[in-house]
């Protein structure tokens, strides 16, 4: 076959590819682009495969991109299509249909693959995983009301499962390592909350429990659990995290981080290849808000980092970094969070959230805010962004007390910190 040539060549087609096409025809790239993709699929969104795919009656729209905006980027898209080795010397991709993909400059998106436990392996009859949207489908087809789900994995994924379970009528045990529920995301208060509404929705927990065995028939799967628990259940979902997908370039001698096994960049998405870039799930960045490289699985970080990479491809210097921003609906509650959690921080909270499922905390260093939660409050938290993004030190016992609506709260402490300074 002949090689195919490309300005730019994006391995991957997901969140953080797409909107890297998208965001380099905006900014004005004239030249050739191709997508390379291991799925069928165009891009989607993945957030909804946990949610919506599994419970509404008719599958949502996942797109990306509109059809418009995906004519737009007037890229040749490869979907079903895996990159096999990446010759970073030659400027080559060769790809599994035995084509060979010469580029001018090169972005991974490739994302990361499910962690998989040996007990559990994929293919195993009524195991699941759930990464993809044919993994969501195939799950969905096995959600019969009244059957039992096991999740193995109590980690947003595995938690948003199981309240889509319990939505579709189905008990729903999930089994969690830890003793306690998003414990390295939410402070204590925050994960007793989600424990004892999960409960009280109907889920078992099996909290600070491992998988020490695993037997299937034909009439379902035994999981024995380290503590010689056993929970018998119709199908299982192992849902115990993402491994980033950096083969190609680990084996192309691209440098990779140590710590977060995530293919290390600098703020534009440059790889220790001046020609090859990263970002989303696969790449470790350093964040400027947390102060260390951090490899951060969520659609804000695919998009943000789409844009830089987009930017470092057309040699343009990349936007400001956003304070790293997750989301997660939990049942009918929404979750959203600023930053990351840690074991020095002291947390104060507005609102109730057993009296009206509303509230907001900070994590705060000396006033400083670091971590932020908001349940059912998203706008609040949309509100207080600017105190985290400056490190604005606020009056704690001041945002306890406060009646203001919070933006007015945050305009109030801003003004504060411009008379002190």
């Amino acid at each position: 076959m002949n090689p195919l040539d490309a300005s730019i060549a994006i391995v991957g087609a997901g969140q953080a590819a797409a909107r890297a096409a998208h965001a380099l025809r905006s900014q004005g790239h004239a030249g050739s682009i191709a997508m390379v993709g291991a799925e069928r699929h165009a891009p989607y969104e993945r957030p909804p495969l946990s949610k919506a795919v599994l419970c509404d009656d008719v599958e949502p729209a996942l797109d990306v991109l509109t059809a418009a905006q995906f004519r737009d980027c007037d890229l040749v898209f490869m979907p079903g299509v895996r990159a096999r080795r990446l010759d970073a010397a030659q400027h080559a991709l060769h790809l599994d249909d035995g084509r060979i993909l010469r580029y001018g400059r090169c972005l991974l998106a490739t994302g990361g693959r499910v962690r998989e436990l040996q007990d559990l392996p994929q293919g195993m009859p009524r195991v699941h995983y759930l990464r993809s949207l044919d993994d969501a489908r195939r799950l969905r087809g096995a959600l019969a009301p009244g059957a039992h789900l096991a999740i193995v994995g109590g980690g947003f994924l595995g938690l948003e499962v199981a309240a889509s379970a319990l939505r579709r009528g189905m008990q729903a045990t999930v089994v969690e390592s830890s003793p306690a529920l998003l414990g390295r995301f939410l402070p204590a208060e925050v994960s007793d909350w989600l424990t004892c509404t999960l409960r009280r929705a109907g889920a078992r927990l099996a909290l600070g429990r491992s998988v020490r065995a695993v037997r299937s028939d034909a009439e379902g799967v035994e999981i024995e659990l380290d503590s010689h628990e056993t929970v018998r259940a119709d199908q299982v979902l192992a849902a115990i995290g993402l491994v980033p997908e950096t083969g190609l370039a680990r084996a192309a001698g691209l440098l990779l981080d140590e710590g977060n096994g995530g293919i290390v960049v600098d703020a534009c998405g440059r790889t220790s290849d001046p020609d090859v870039f990263a970002a989303g799930d696969c790449a470790s960045q350093f964040s400027v808000h947390l102060g260390r490289h951090v490899r951060i699985e969520s659609w804000q970080n695919a998009n943000a980092q789409a844009e830089a990479a987009a930017a470092g491809l057309l040699d343009r210097a990349p936007p400001s970094q956003a304070y790293p921003w997750f989301w997660t609906d939990q049942g009918p509650h929404n979750i959203q969070i600023l930053g990351l959690a840690a074991s020095d921080l002291d947390y104060v909270r507005r609102g109730d959230p057993d009296g009206g499922a509303r509230a907001v905390w900070i994590g705060h260093r000396s006033g400083v805010p670091i971590h932020g939660i908001a349940l059912n409050a998203g706008a609040d938290l949309r509100a207080l962004r600017p105190l985290f993004e400056e490190r604005i030190a606020f009056d704690a016992e001041e945002f306890v007390a406060g009646t203001a609506p919070m933006r007015a709260w945050v305009k109030s402490a801003i003004a504060s910190h411009v008379t002190r300074t």
